[in-house]
């Protein structure tokens, strides 16, 4: 999809190393982990719990510009869910690519819609 995957965490490089030998889905991690250990990344991202140390769970979504275009936080109890990360990756590069707008649970092949001031709030 022509992307970077980056996993940042708080935790140290040695915790990471620790994790990925230890931990069976986290050897099938395919993408780097970065150390945030002193805490730029996930301030600069706005996803720092000052009370614990340590980030929210959190997915971002950088264009090739450095512009964010999603950021989502997760509650502790809730984990990520990977296909719907993957389809709004989709249908951000969809929109991109055609100039349509993505309307509510598209998936890859449907059809975009026009972006027209006067259909706001039918699709």
């Amino acid at each position: 999809m022509n992307t970077e995957v980056l996993g940042i965490s708080t935790d140290s490089v040695y915790a990471h190393k620790v994790f990925k030998e230890t931990s069976p889905s986290a050897r099938q991690v395919q993408f780097p982990l970065v150390s945030d250990r002193n805490q730029r990344i996930s301030r600069g991202y706005r996803v720092l719990d000052e009370n614990s140390g340590t980030s929210f769970r959190a997915t971002v979504i950088i264009d090739p510009d450095g512009t964010i275009v999603s950021k989502m936080i997760y509650p502790r109890e809730v984990g990520r869910s990977a296909y719907e990360i993957l389809r709004l990756m989709q249908g951000i590069q969809f929109g991109r690519e055609t100039g349509l707008g993505v309307p509510a649970n598209w998936e890859p092949g449907m059809n975009g819609i026009q972006r027209n001031f006067n259909d706001i709030g039918r699709y």
